[in-house]
């Protein structure tokens, strides 16, 4: 963790400087300034289009009652692919193009499921499950208030129905 720390903001930050350099170098200042600007422009466009593709996508999911998993996964991606598109520097910029065009988004969207996914810990009601906060088992049911949809000892009223978990593509 402290390598990705330093790598993310030393080494990044230089090789950026070193590349707006060199390219300053063979094209000249003003065109590499010119550049930086025309791409920061073409990705707030690029940005704005994708992300309006990924809010449609989203509302056609809740309205259709499918988990939005994907589409959610999307927009973040546009969100952090806009972001590397408007910070100056020639490594960010192909970074954010690749994750605001469809098909290397939907390559990132499989490493972060695969990578990311597997570590987040959320109990059946939404919050982080008691073991990954500190207690056991049942230390979320002893902290909850009876009146609220559970009992004094923990039991939760109502119906419950099986569904199977989504599956990220």
């Amino acid at each position: 963790m402290p390598f990705l720390l330093v790598a993310l903001f030393i080494l990044v930050p230089i090789a950026e400087l070193a590349i707006i350099i060199q390219v300053g170098q063979a094209i000249g200042v003003w065109w590499t300034i010119a550049l930086l600007i025309a791409d920061s422009i073409l990705g707030s466009l690029l940005m704005r289009s994708q992300g309006r593709i990924a809010w449609r996508r989203f509302t056609e999911a809740v309205g259709t009652a499918r988990v939005p998993a994907r589409e959610v996964a999307d927009g973040v991606l546009v969100i952090f692919g806009g972001a590397l598109l408007l910070t100056p520097g020639f490594i960010s910029d192909i970074l954010g193009i690749l994750l605001l065009l469809p098909p290397t988004r939907a390559l990132a969207r499989a490493l972060v499921a695969r990578r990311i996914l597997p570590r987040l810990v959320v109990s059946r009601f939404g919050a982080p499950a008691a073991s990954a906060m500190g207690g056991g088992p049942g230390a979320g049911a002893r902290r909850s208030r009876p009146g609220r949809g559970r009992s004094a000892d923990g039991d939760v009223e109502g119906t419950a129905t099986e569904v199977d978990p989504p599956r990220l593509p």
